[in-house]
This record gives structure tokens, C-alpha cells and sequence, in this order.
């Protein structure tokens, strides 16, 4: 293995004997849309969410003050020197239940640092469950550190494991699905991902499974990454529940999403992820009114209809 720099991007390179390329992703066609302009995504029986870990980081004001120190937000995260003391990281285990009784387990993200994504794994059992191959895939919502690069702790157990990316992958994150070593920012992924990897076209209805699908939503995000991909379960006689992991698109947007382009949409009935909406202190009237606005925006007829289950992370 050996650090990548920005000419090592536009070749094919060596590392750890494996060539590394950037065709090896296949791009999961989209549904097509309805008469009435939306996407059928099917119904669900159920959906549970485990949080394996909602941390950022251990200390968010270090991190930022070593971004500020090496250029502030608009700096490549690859190239930040951040403390490795300080790496925690968001994963979330989800098992969803099919109408006909068949469960799928998958991952929504990997975190970021390695020893403590071995302990969180292992704490919850998932290490176990990724040996046995009983979780089919994993979700990266997006490229940034914190959901990204703990991907080694989810290799180790199964590198054959599917995983979905945006479609807004920059060169320096499928170098790092492949297997790459990052000295300067402290990013390590020694075991090369040797499963099928899918790409989300952004705007586009993703479903994987009846009841579940993901949507890649393209914008420019801090520390040089780009694009959030989301989840939409339809659970039956429920409504839609939102799984995001920092929903940087913002939470009124992911619920507009689903009122203009599911099929059921306009009924909202749970939310989970980081959100990104305290951060770095407790709620106040502002956010206050961001959150309450989540569920009358999803659905405009009738806030009744809806049963919101928000849960704010520190992630």
C-alpha cells in the first residue's frame, strides 16, 4: 500500500498489487415513473433500525479547528491532517421485512475510524452477522470521512459485500473502495472491496428491494465531497419512513421528494439520521421550526396523517 497523491488520480495505479480501476461500478436502473409522474417503490411489512454509532467524531470543536487550520471548508478532505484520536463515525444496521416474510439486513455506512468501528461492530454483533453473510449490502450515503472511512471494519469480515454508492463519487473515494492508504488525513483501507459495487443516478428512483428504495441527491457538500444518497422504506398501512445518514440535502427536501416522486409519498410517517441540525449545540427556535415544518411539508392536506418519529444524532 502506499499514499495516493492528485497524479496518481488520472492513471491507473499499483497498490498493494492489485490495478486499480474505475470501471468496475455498474449503475442500478432507475424505476420509471407512473402516469401521474411517480415511482411505485412496492410496500414493506416492517423496518428496524439498530444505531451501531451516531458520532461524528469524538470532539467536533478539534475537528474544526484542524479544518479551519489546514484552509477551512472548501479544503479536500483527503489532505486535512485530522487527529486520529478523534475518529468515531456513523453506521446504522437496518433489517426491513418483505410483505411475504422475507428479511433483508444491510448497513447504512461504515464510519470512520477503524479500531472503533471493530469495537461498535462487535458490540452489536454485526461482525458476526457480516461473516455469516447474513447482511446482503452496504449503503454509503456519501463520501465524507465519518460515513466513508471505516470501511476496512466491514471488509475484514465480508469483502465480497455489495455496496451502493452515489453516483457523485470523486477519484480519491473509488481508489479507496479498491484499496488505498491516505497518509496525510489518516485514511486506511487495506483490504481491496471485491464485490459488486452500484452506482445511484442522482434525481433517479433506486429501488433494492419492494418496499425500499435509494435516492441520490447531487449537491456540492464541505471538505470537497459531493452528492448524499437516501433511503424510502413504504411500510404498509404506515406510510414512508426517511433513513439518511446526514441528509446534507436537508430534511424538507428529502420529504419533498417522496410527496413528488413515490407513489405514497405525501403520507410521512418516521425519519431517521445525523440531520445535521444541532451539531454543535442544543435545538433552538430556529431549528425548532425546521423540524416541526418536516412533516407539514411531506404532507400538505393533513398534518394528521402523519406519525413523525424524528430522531436527531450527534452525527
Amino acid at each position: 500500500m502506499k499514499e495516493l497523491n492528485r497524479r496518481d488520480f488520472i492513471r491507473n495505479v499499483a497498490i498493494g498489487g492489485a490495478v486499480l480501476g474505475l470501471g468496475n461500478a455498474v449503475f442500478h436502473n432507475p424505476l420509471k415513473a407512473l402516469a401521474g409522474g411517480k415511482a411505485d417503490i412496492g410496500q414493506c411489512k416492517s423496518v428496524h433500525i439498530k444505531c451501531v454509532s451516531e458520532l461524528v467524531c469524538i470532539d467536533p470543536v478539534l475537528n474544526t479547528e484542524v479544518a479551519m487550520k489546514a484552509g477551512g471548508w472548501d479544503t479536500n478532505q483527503w489532505t486535512i491532517p485530522w487527529p486520529p484520536e478523534n475518529s468515531a463515525g456513523f453506521c446504522t444496521l437496518i433489517d426491513m421485512e418483505t410483505l411475504d416474510g422475507h428479511h433483508h439486513k444491510f448497513l447504512l455506512d461504515a464510519g470512520t475510524g477503524i479500531e472503533y468501528m471493530d469495537k461498535c461492530l462487535a458490540r452489536e454483533g454485526v461482525d458476526k452477522m457480516l461473516k455469516n453473510r447474513e447482511i446482503e449490502s452496504l449503503v454509503i450515503s456519501h463520501e465524507h470521512p465519518d460515513h466513508l472511512w471505516g470501511l476496512e471494519s466491514v471488509l475484514k469480515h465480508d469483502p465480497k459485500i455489495k455496496i451502493f454508492i452515489p453516483d457523485t463519487f470523486y477519484p480519491e473515494g473509488m481508489y479507496f473502495l479498491d484499496g488505498a492508504q491516505y497518509l496525510k488525513p489518516g485514511a486506511r483501507n487495506l483490504i481491496p472491496h471485491k464485490g459488486e459495487l452500484v452506482k445511484t443516478r442522482s434525481g433517479q428512483v433506486s429501488r433494492i428491494y419492494d418496499g425500499c428504495a435509494l435516492v441520490t441527491f447531487d449537491k456540492p457538500l464541505p471538505i470537497r465531497a459531493r452528492g448524499e444518497q437516501s433511503l424510502y422504506f413504504n411500510v404498509k398501512d404506515k406510510g414512508i419512513v426517511c433513513v439518511t445518514g446526514c441528509c446534507h440535502q436537508g430534511v424538507l427536501t428529502l420529504a419533498e421528494f417522496a410527496r413528488k416522486n413515490i407513489v405514497g409519498g405525501e403520507k410521512m410517517h418516521g425519519l431517521y439520521g445525523g440531520l445535521h441540525i444541532s451539531l454543535f449545540g442544543g435545538m433552538n427556535e430556529k431549528k425548532e421550526k425546521m423540524v416541526r415544518a418536516w412533516p407539514s411539508t411531506a404532507s400538505r392536506r393533513s398534518r394528521a396523517t402523519t406519525a413523525p418519529a424524528l430522531r436527531q444524532s450527534r452525527g
